[in-house]
């Protein structure tokens, strides 16, 4: 494997200071630009409604990754899935991926809403939703992955 090197754009400022697992939907936080990029970087950003915000789990104890099965949530009810078809944080890289509201750009601050990381998580990359790279057609999945997402926004 080749050595990847990532660097934080941004870190993540108000909103909850610690992890829960549901209820973020009305969460509101700011995204605050790194000090040694431009703000220009986030310029035109306004004129989307969503963006999608990529995210370290960096409070994540490195001896909590899960690289095989698990249960979602440890429900004893949810089958055992892979971590790659659940969204759980111990993840092999602990990225996050969440999709955002934007609700203003003000300079280097983009405020957001519905963003499920905590006060001082590294952003990693921000990108606007575009249809265009929506997905194309039905989406299915489990009735657990339905369930777990039932009151989580």
């Amino acid at each position: 494997m080749t050595d990847i090197t990532m660097e934080v754009i941004a870190r993540v400022h108000g909103g909850r200071v610690e992890n829960e697992d549901d209820r973020w939907g009305d969460v509101e936080a700011e995204i605050v630009l790194a000090p040694d990029l431009p703000e220009t970087a986030l310029a035109g950003l306004d004129d989307f409604s969503h963006a999608v915000i990529v995210f370290h789990f960096d409070m994540i104890d490195p001896e909590a990754i899960v690289t095989g099965a698990r249960r979602p949530r440890g429900r004893a009810d949810w089958p055992e899935v892979g971590i790659f078809a659940q969204r759980g944080s111990p993840r092999p890289n602990r990225i996050g991926v969440t999709t955002v509201e934007i609700v203003a750009l003000e300079g280097r601050r983009l405020r957001v809403r519905g963003l499920d990381a905590i006060e001082g998580t590294p952003v990693l990359d921000i990108k606007p939703v575009m249809r265009g790279f929506e997905p194309r057609g039905d989406i299915r999945e489990p009735d657990w992955a339905a369930e777990i997402m039932k009151d989580y926004w």
